[in-house]
């Protein structure tokens, strides 16, 4: 799958999916775009692409901030000249349920990264992907399919529902123009956001979530990234609107 010539935008490179489907696009030969809050991090998978012969653009950026998030667009068509693609990764988890009364605060926050933030860049995008008849793919979660199992990530699963369903009306709205718009759900997968994600035992956390899967299997962020590759490809030209969903059937369960 070929993406020679592509110019591609993934948020929330520095790690976990976003950092792989960095890589793999390049590997297939587009210009990439790496957008995270940490610099160092985004360096280090600056170096993972530059042995494919790609030298990236490294864009620092706080996303839950919308000045920050206003110039990734511009920097990038700036300095390679178009974009084909835009990957809407990044992604946070912040606990507050509706009985320990944090449920606004953890809402808030959510909802500039998982939500607004994707608005915006797909806004601001959505002129140079006509151009190039592109596609966007946002990265959203199984989460976005079922109900809470956890109360204090409440504004997480009702993020990612939101971000699905936006994902629906926004390919609506620019089939037209030619410009496809997808998600990718994951269930769980065996990353530092789940190292991260402050649950205490996580050996135990995740061996949880492996018995949660039909095949007993935890995806990895490779897997993750060639399915996100896949629908941003020619090979996906028929695909749009849709939510794919890539769980090892935690949901059958």
């Amino acid at each position: 799958m070929s993406l020679t010539n592509k110019v591609v935008i993934v948020t929330g490179a520095s790690s976990g999916i976003g950092a792989a489907t960095a890589v793999l696009f390049a590997k297939e030969g587009a210009d990439v775009a790496i957008v995270a809050r940490n610099q160092s991090k985004l360096e280090a998978v600056a170096k993972q692409i530059q042995e494919y012969g790609k030298t990236p653009l490294i864009i620092k950026a706080d996303l839950s901030k919308e000045d920050e998030v206003s110039s990734v667009v511009s920097q990038t068509v700036n300095h390679f000249g178009q974009l084909n693609i835009l990957i809407n990764n990044a992604g946070i988890a912040v606990e507050g349920s509706i009985l320990n009364g944090k449920v606004l605060q953890a809402y808030d926050e959510v909802m500039k990264t998982n939500v607004r933030a994707v608005l915006q860049l797909a806004m601001l995008a959505a002129p140079h992907l006509i151009k190039t008849k592109g596609n966007v793919v946002n990265v959203s979660s199984a989460a976005a399919f079922t109900t809470c199992r956890t109360p204090t990530l409440i504004s997480y699963y009702v993020s990612k529902a939101a971000l699905d369903h936006f994902t629906r009306c926004a390919a609506l709205e620019l089939a037209s123009s030619g410009v496809r718009v997808n998600s990718v759900n994951p269930g769980p997968v065996d990353n530092a956001f789940l190292d991260h994600s402050g649950f205490g035992a996580v050996d135990k956390y995740k061996q949880g979530l492996i018995d949660g899967t039909a095949l007993g299997y935890m995806a990895t962020d490779e897997e993750i990234a060639g399915v996100i590759l896949f629908l941003a490809s020619d090979k996906a030209k028929s695909v749009t609107g849709s939510n794919y969903l890539i769980d090892n059937g935690y949901l059958l369960k």
